[in-house]
């Protein structure tokens, strides 16, 4: 029962230092996994394994580490939807990227966004212009919501085929 308790343990503390790291570290590419992020995250995976349940490498010991983890996730979550506060200091805020056509270099620089990640952002969203964006957010999820004149009811997820709908109308 000792062992399980450390693999418990263990794997809270992973997982509330990879959520730190992640919140410190950046979360622009975090719904658009590029290949690079998704090494890292693989990497990262791999590199924690065995802080997780050391030695024990049994059925039982993966289990009660996956466990642990959807358990802390599931608290994680409920905490974050009970404490507004908590949920703003841990995934933060949206940043306004463009307002009215002008990019906010500020907040670019602040999200780390270059202007052709922007530029490519607008036209995954049917824009061909910065120009053209009344508003461009990079909301708490990683995503960057994207809304125009022309193409006001553009989520901020990416559907392909509803994008080839919008460009047949």
């Amino acid at each position: 029962m000792e062992g399980y308790l450390r693999i418990v343990l263990s794997s809270a503390t992973v997982y509330l230092f990879i959520i730190l790291a992640i919140r410190l570290f950046g979360k622009k590419e975090l719904a658009q996994l590029s290949i690079i992020d998704l090494v890292f995250i693989l990497l990262i995976s791999n590199a924690v394994q065995n802080a997780m349940v050391g030695s024990d490498s049994s059925l039982t010991g993966g289990l009660v580490a996956a466990t642990t983890l959807f358990v802390i996730n599931y608290l994680f979550k409920f905490l974050l939807y009970r404490f507004p506060k908590l949920n703003t200091f841990i995934q933060g805020s949206d940043l306004l990227l463009i307002y009215k056509g002008q990019l906010n270099q500020q907040n670019m620089a602040k999200a780390r966004i270059t202007n052709e990640e922007i530029i490519e952002a607008v036209r995954e969203h049917g824009v061909s212009e910065i120009r053209e964006v009344d508003l461009a957010v990079l909301e708490t999820d990683g995503n960057i919501s994207i809304i125009s004149n022309e193409y006001k009811h553009h989520t901020n997820r990416k559907r392909k085929g509803r994008n080839k709908i919008m460009k047949s109308q």
